[in-house]
C-alpha cells in the first residue's frame, strides 16, 4: 500500500467544485482546502504505482479546473517508527 499526497492548484473560483470531486474518489482518504501556494491537499491510498497512474489518467486529469498538481509519495517514516524513534517504541 502506498500513501500519496497530492497538492492541487485550482482555477480561481472553482475550489469547492474540485474539492467535492476529489472527495468522491474511492482512493481519497482525506481532502482539505488549504491556504498558500496550493488550494487543496488530498491524501490518497493506492496499492502501487500502476494504480496511481490509473488514478491520474482516469480521474485527476479529467477533473475540470485543476491547473497543476504536485505529487508526494510518502516514505515509510510516516507510518511506523518515525524518524529518530527507536524500533518497537
Amino acid at each position: 500500500m502506498m500513501e500519496v499526497f497530492v497538492l492541487v492548484v485550482v482555477k480561481p473560483g472553482h475550489e469547492e467544485e474540485v474539492y467535492k470531486k476529489l472527495k468522491e474518489l474511492p482512493v481519497a482518504r482525506e481532502v482539505y482546502r488549504v491556504y498558500g501556494e496550493y488550494d487543496i491537499l488530498a491524501r490518497l491510498e493506492v496499492e502501487n504505482i500502476e494504480e496511481l497512474d490509473r488514478v491520474y489518467e482516469e480521474a485527476l486529469r479529467k477533473i475540470p479546473h485543476i491547473e497543476m498538481t504536485e505529487t508526494l509519495i510518502a516514505s515509510s517514516y510516516g507510518r511506523r517508527g518515525g524518524f529518530g524513534e527507536k524500533a518497537g517504541s
